[in-house]
């Protein structure tokens, strides 16, 4: 048995491993679930697979640890109770080794979501109150909850205020409309096929937002083409269109979701790809200044690390031979969370619970700066279009650089220079 399902004391093809929404994906249509504190897992694409087993040792500082593979399967109790249980691969006993299960939750424990409508809504308050708040906000008349969740899932860009006395990590766990939309999805379609086939085969990656107390998550769309080789012509004419639409075609890089908490307004802020498809190339760069403002002010100790990390990895792509990386997605994270710095004259006692709301009041007299000492990761994600010459079985095959995928990105390191310098950095 695998030391990871060891862990648990159980034996996992009897219980399992109750998998769980990731309340941080900002964008992507695959779900994304949690398998544990450090590892997701989502649904296994050979092609993604093939580039997690193969990709040059120089590029995995970009792109999320691989794990390994496990078996999902769909159940459904007698109250309609909809859950998604890993176990190990049958035959492989050495897939997921290297996975910490300790904090795991096994199939026995009454961890359980929903396909029933508004679910989320139904059984937490402080959703309904957000709900009733944007309504407000909006000038809508009350409607049903179902009403209310739909509404939620259309929008492009949502504000939710946080309460200042109330623990920011905890309170981000529930809100993610594009996170909460996903994982419907992936229910449904999972429910549809499971009189024909309720296995099905998922890949463990790292958490890349398992260090950071609040994540703020920008996912940019990167390239001047998004559809793979084996895209049917009306999958690649959509797709086309979609890059002349948007700022992929002039810069090679779009938005396609975002995540920040604004510390100034004790607000969090999802915009989702839909609004970021309609972005001018000032807009772009508006939403990228956005993403580094806390609502105080720039976070501008980011700049500079980002702007580091975005042009070694520039130098990593220039170096790769008939890589393609169709569709794939940048992730730029950070911890939304701050901690107050103690003024010279104030006093060590007056300090040891001090609060966000204590610290805003105090307008001047603490500074502030991120906690921890990882202030901000870049990786590359979603490879599921990916192609290469060493994929024996493409009838395509690619010479030389991804040269969309790298005016993508040097699009980005001006863009991300020109706000640097415009805030006097």
């Amino acid at each position: 048995m695998s030391p990871a399902f060891r862990a648990m004391d159980v034996e996992p093809r009897d219980k399992g491993i109750l998998l769980e929404p990731f309340v941080h994906q900002v964008g992507g249509h695959s779900c994304v679930l949690r398998f544990n504190e450090t590892t997701l897992c989502k649904p296994l694409v050979p092609r993604e697979h093939q580039f997690y087993e193969t990709l040059p040792a120089e590029m995995r500082k970009f792109t999320p640890q691989y794990k390994g593979v496990v078996s999902v399967s769909f159940e459904e109790d007698e109250d309609r109770n909809l859950c998604l249980i890993a176990y190990p691969v049958k035959g492989d006993h050495g897939t997921v080794d290297s996975v910490d299960n300790s904090d795991c939750e096994p199939k026995s424990k009454l961890l359980r979501w929903t396909n029933k409508k508004h679910h989320v809504l139904e059984t937490d308050k402080t959703s309904k109150d957000w709900v009733r708040q944007h309504w407000k906000e909006e000038k809508v008349k009350s409607h049903k909850l179902e009403e209310e969740f739909e509404w939620l899932k259309k929008s492009e860009v949502l504000y939710y205020s946080v309460e200042k006395k109330g623990n920011v990590s905890s309170q981000l766990k529930h809100y993610n409309p594009w996170s909460m939309k996903c994982h419907q999805q992936q229910l449904q379609r999972m429910k549809e096929n499971a009189k024909h086939r309720n296995q099905y085969k998922f890949i463990l990656l790292e958490n890349l937002t398992s260090c950071y107390e609040v994540p703020c998550v920008l996912d940019l769309k990167m390239g001047t083409r998004q559809h793979g080789d084996d895209a049917s012509e009306e999958k690649a004419a959509n797709q086309i269109r979609k890059c002349q639409q948007s700022t992929s075609a002039v810069i090679g890089v779009r938005v396609c979701g975002m995540q920040v908490y604004q510390a100034g307004s004790g607000q969090l802020m999802f915009m989702n790809k839909y609004h970021g498809r309609k972005l001018s190339v000032q807009g772009f760069k508006e939403a990228l200044f956005q993403f580094f403002h806390n609502g105080r002010y720039l976070r501008r100790e980011l700049l500079g690390p980002v702007l580091r990390k975005l042009t070694e990895l520039k130098g990593v792509l220039e170096r790769q031979e008939s890589y393609r990386f169709y569709s794939s997605s940048l992730l730029i994270i950070y911890d939304g969370k701050e901690r107050a710095e103690v003024a010279l004259d104030s006093d060590a006692e007056d300090l040891e619970d001090l609060s966000e709301e204590s610290a805003d009041e105090s307008a001047g007299a603490y500074a502030y700066k991120p906690i921890g000492t990882s202030s901000v990761d870049v990786r590359m994600i979603d490879f599921a279009h990916t192609t290469c010459r060493l994929y024996g079985e493409d009838t395509v095959v690619h010479e030389g650089q991804d040269a969309g995928y790298i005016f993508g990105l040097q699009s980005l390191i001006d863009i991300v220079t020109e706000i640097s310098e415009e805030s006097g950095e």
